[in-house]
């Protein structure tokens, strides 16, 4: 029988009167949502700041603006997918294929600050720290998909 007490701080009461939080179903829709904020915010200051992300595109992709801004968009699509819950896999699928998609731009992030001379030290460790960890990021979006947390 589904659990009847009150949500406790952190927690959603889900509309059966289960507490997200407190089962399998409520682990992925509120890791889900963590992963809507998350990207409705990247998403956004993709499309507000667009310099801040220019230098991360390859060269070899030419111009560095079309691809900020279709990042951002997806990113917007992604976090709408997984808040509803009737596309919630799908956008699981998408956020994996998305955050594996943009890994080597967030490489060459790290890789340009660790060289840059202008790029300050908290700059370099966390550019560097975001590499590794968007496999985490990864495996919640695929857990999603599997509808396990």
């Amino acid at each position: 029988m589904a659990s009847r007490r009150s949500p406790q701080a952190g927690e959603v009461a889900g509309t059966s009167g289960e507490v997200a939080g407190t089962s399998g179903e409520g682990r992925v829709r509120a890791s889900a949502l963590r992963m809507a904020a998350a990207l409705t915010a990247t998403g956004t200051l993709h499309l507000v700041r667009p310099g801040v992300f220019d230098v991360v595109v390859p060269r070899s992709l030419g111009a560095p603006r079309p691809w900020v801004l279709a990042s951002g968009v997806a990113e917007l699509v992604c976090a709408a997918a997984l808040a509803v819950p009737r596309t919630r896999r799908l956008g699981g699928v998408l956020t994996t294929a998305l955050l594996l998609a943009v890994w080597p731009g967030n490489l060459a992030m790290a890789r340009a600050a660790d060289r840059s001379a202008r790029a300050s030290r908290a700059r370099r460790v966390l550019t560097a720290a975001r590499v590794p960890l968007q496999l985490p990021m990864v495996g919640a979006a695929v857990d999603v998909v599997r509808g396990r947390s």
